[in-house]
Order: structure tokens, then C-alpha cells, then sequence
């Protein structure tokens, strides 16, 4: 994939998400009597504009990385006699208030729908069942053995990995002890269950990719062998006259027991050459092969131009199926729309509190990787993400921060306590303040879209 399209991605999912964002503080607007002079996708220069019936100007505008609404307000300028009753200074608190809270609530409401799609369509998943566990790891100290399956955890049913994942963090913020409910292999008698003891640093386990390692347990996946199902012409294992059915052992003397393992091995040597023991036929022999350099979105990665044998079967007793009629979807929805904004809220609070890795924000480049590699999954997966981001804006958009929604609504209850609106030069402060701490968590942001690029 190119990193056009992993761009394409990132601004359709943009796009998308502030339109819908927008939309909701526009709606709201010309509910509450106040006149919108603009609905605009992007910031800066306008592009493009079209002057609607309504008298409202609609445009894309040159930076699009977010969008605004413009309303008729006398502090910005001055509004005819006749308009006075339309100026959103005018208007009571309550009503500028409702119309400040619509374009984050527009975010959650587009969420619950998609995952109300998603839940009517059905979410295709993996059951929650162990593969490795790591010798003396705290999962192997509880006793947790390849092949259980997770079926609680504190109590809470889970049927999906995703599902565990999500109960365990959250215990894990919470400082308690990880209690597992888990069913062996035969899946005979009852429950088993496990506390899994963490005496060490809690934070450490929610770095980005450090949960199970540290816990000390994969999941299971199917073994993908290293047989060779598919040869790019003109690549490097073309050129080095590699065959289909080929089976690659080892890579520069190291054995790789299957296809995640080699790619491990080849994606960090771009431009290098490694040597590979190849099977063939029951002979074996090696082949040296010069590691060609591919663009993988921002990254820059080592392949050799093969694919695995194709159709790789998951047992159907590994799947699970997240499936709901039409209206228990509704309420599935809403329920899950909620908990992921709770989580997100908790997530952001203790990293704030220095409980949970600064490194687990998210600058663009990061999130435009998650939009190519969703988009190229699926529709049903681009929609799954547009879901996540969607509630990660619902959440962001309300706290209390001068330039964002939140904050806005904090100046208009101090205006309802004062009784008057705060002086332009407390706004100003404000303002301020809230350009500060932006640039601190977008400083960070991009620290880790970079961290991760560059390593």
C-alpha cells in the first residue's frame, strides 16, 4: 500500500468526522434561532464555497485538519438591526451551551450508529484463548496453561480478545488484582480461577504493545508455515530463483518456526543481504538474497517479495461471531459507545496522573497508519476505526479547555454565575492556556508518531 493511500485514508477519515462534528454545532444553531454565516470543512483559505438557500456559505478550506462553524456574533463584527435576534452573543447561556455540546455529541451519536452497523452486520472475531505462556511470567505463577480460554474477567463475561484486552486494562488502571476466569482445553468441568500478581511497575504494561508480553501470555493463532504460496515477478526471491512450495527454515543460520517469525527477521534489513536456508524437495541448501527497501505508509521495511500459502483455516471453535438483531443491536451499540468513552476519559486522566504511558498518544501520522491499514482490511474494519476516532473526539471536544467545546462551556457557566460575560482579556489568558497545553500533547503525539517511525 502506498503512502498516497494511507494519506487518501486519513483525510477521508478526517474529512468525515469533522463534517459529522460540524454538523451537529450547525444543527443545533439553527435550532436555537442563531444564524450560521459558514460550515466549513478545513481551516485556512477557502477553496471552494457554495452560498445555499439559507443564505449560509458552505466550503472546503486549504488545511484539512479540522472544520469550524461561523455564526453571526456582534463581537465579531457588526450585524444589521434587523439580525440582532439571530446573533449567537444574544442568545441565553443555555442555548449557546446546547449548541457548543451538539458538535461532540453529533461524534458519539456517529459512533453508536457505526457500531450499530457493525453489530447488525456481525463483528467476526477470535475467542479469547491462550497460546504461549512465558515460563515464570505472573500468568505462569497463576497457572495459566496454552489452550485455556478466558471466559471472565472479574467477574464480567468476555467472549472476544478484544473484549479480554479491554477488562484487563481497565483493571489494570484501577490498581486491582487481575482476576481471570479461564476454561481449560477439553473445556470439561467448571471454571478455573487465577489472580495474576503484579509486584512490578504497572505503568510499564501499558506502553503500547507491552500488555501480554509483560503479562506473560499470546493468544493463539493459527501457524502460518513458511512455505512459499506466492513470488512477486521481479523481486528479490524472484531473481534469486526461489519456487513455489519452497520452504524457508532459517534466515542467517536462525530457524524461524513459521511465517510472523521470518517476517520479523526480514522487515528490520532493508537493503541488507541475508542468508536463507532453503527446503526444497527434501534437500536443503542457502541462498543469499539482497533485502529490497518498500515504503510501508511512513515506514521503510525489508521484503523479499513472497506471500504465504493462501486461505489460512481458523478452526471454527477459535471464532466468534458479534452478532445482534436490529434492535438489540441499537442498545449493544449505545452500551459499547459508552464504555469506550469512559475508557478513553480514564485513559486520559491517568495518563495525565502519570498512571498509564504518555506513550499511548497519537499524533497524525500514527493514526493515518491505522486508517491505510484499516481501510485496506475493509469496509467494516475503515468503519470500526471511524467508530474509535469518533468517540476519542466526543471525549477530547469536552474537556475543559478554552479552545475547544469543553472549555467554551466552562465560559459560559462562569458568564451564567457572573452574571455578565468574563472580560476579553480573561478570555484571552484563556486562550492562552489552551494553546499551551495543545501544543504539549500534540508535542508528545508527534514524539511518538516519530519514536515509532523511526524505530
Amino acid at each position: 500500500m502506498t503512502i498516497l493511500t494511507y494519506v487518501l485514508a486519513f483525510l477521508v477519515a478526517i474529512g468525515v468526522l469533522v463534517a459529522v462534528h460540524e454538523y451537529g454545532h450547525f444543527w443545533m444553531a439553527r435550532r436555537m434561532g442563531i444564524k450560521v454565516l459558514r460550515y466549513s470543512i478545513g481551516f485556512g483559505k477557502v477553496l471552494w464555497s457554495r452560498r445555499g438557500a439559507d443564505d449560509c456559505e458552505y466550503a472546503f478550506s486549504a488545511i484539512p485538519l479540522g472544520g469550524y462553524v461561523k455564526l453571526l456574533d456582534e463581537r465579531e463584527g457588526p450585524v444589521a438591526p434587523e439580525l440582532l435576534g439571530q446573533a449567537y452573543n444574544r442568545k441565553p447561556v443555555w442555548r449557546r451551551i446546547l449548541v457548543l455540546l451538539a458538535g461532540p455529541f453529533a461524534n458519539f451519536l456517529f459512533a453508536a450508529v457505526a457500531y450499530w452497523i457493525l453489530f447488525v452486520v456481525g463483528i467476526p472475531a477470535l475467542k479469547p484463548v491462550i497460546g504461549d505462556v512465558i515460563a515464570d511470567s505472573p500468568a505462569a505463577q497463576a497457572g495459566l496453561q496454552s489452550g485455556d480460554a478466558i471466559v471472565a474477567v472479574a467477574g464480567e463475561p468476555v467472549s472476544t480478545r478484544e473484549g479480554a484486552v479491554l477488562a484487563i486494562l481497565d483493571r489494570l488502571m484501577d490498581g486491582a488484582p487481575i482476576e481471570l476466569a479461564v476454561r481449560g482445553q477439553e473445556g470439561e468441568g467448571g471454571a478455573r480461577t487465577l489472580d495474576l500478581a503484579l509486584d512490578g511497575d504497572r505503568r510499564a504494561l501499558t506502553e503500547p504493545g507491552a500488555l501480554l508480553p509483560g503479562l506473560g501470555f499470546d493468544f493463539w493463532y493459527p501457524t502460518v508455515p513458511t512455505e512459499i504460496g506466492k513470488i512477486v515477478p521481479g523481486s528479490p526471491a524472484a531473481r534469486a530463483d526461489l519456487s513455489l512450495g519452497d520452504r524457508i527454515v532459517a534466515v542467517d543460520g536462525e530457524p524461524v518456526a513459521d511465517f510472523p517469525a521470518l517476517v520479523k527477521r526480514v522487515q528490520p534489513s532493508p537493503g541488507k543481504t541475508l542468508r536463507f536456508t532453503i527446503e526444497r524437495k527434501g534437500e536443503t541448501f542457502d541462498v543469499p538474497i539482497e533485502v529490497e527497501s518498500q515504503r510501508d505508509g511512513p515506514r521503510l521495511v525489508g521484503r523479499i517479495g513472497i506471500q504465504p500459502v493462501p486461505n489460512l483455516a481458523v478452526p471454527e471453535d477459535m471464532r466468534a461471531l458479534e452478532r445482534y438483531g436490529v434492535l438489540p443491536a441499537a442498545s449493544r451499540a449505545v452500551t459499547k459507545t459508552w464504555d469506550m468513552s469512559v475508557l478513553t476519559v480514564r485513559m486520559i486522566w491517568n495518563v495525565a496522573t502519570g498512571d498509564v504511558s504518555v506513550k499511548n498518544l497519537s499524533g497524525p501520522i500514527n493514526i493515518a497508519e491505522y486508517a491505510g491499514f484499516s481501510a485496506r482490511q475493509g469496509i467494516l474494519s475503515f468503519l470500526s476505526f471511524l467508530a474509535i476516532v469518533s468517540v476519542s473526539l466526543f471525549v477530547l471536544n469536552l474537556l475543559p479547555i478554552p479552545i475547544l467545546d469543553g472549555g467554551q462551556v466552562v465560559y459560559q457557566l462562569a458568564e451564567l454565575v457572573k452574571g455578565s460575560p468574563l472580560s476579553e482579556r480573561a478570555q484571552a489568558v484563556g486562550q492562552q492556556i489552551g494553546i499551551l497545553l495543545l501544543l504539549v500533547l500534540m508535542s508528545f503525539a508527534f514524539y511518538n508518531d516519530l519514536s515509532r517511525l523511526f524505530s
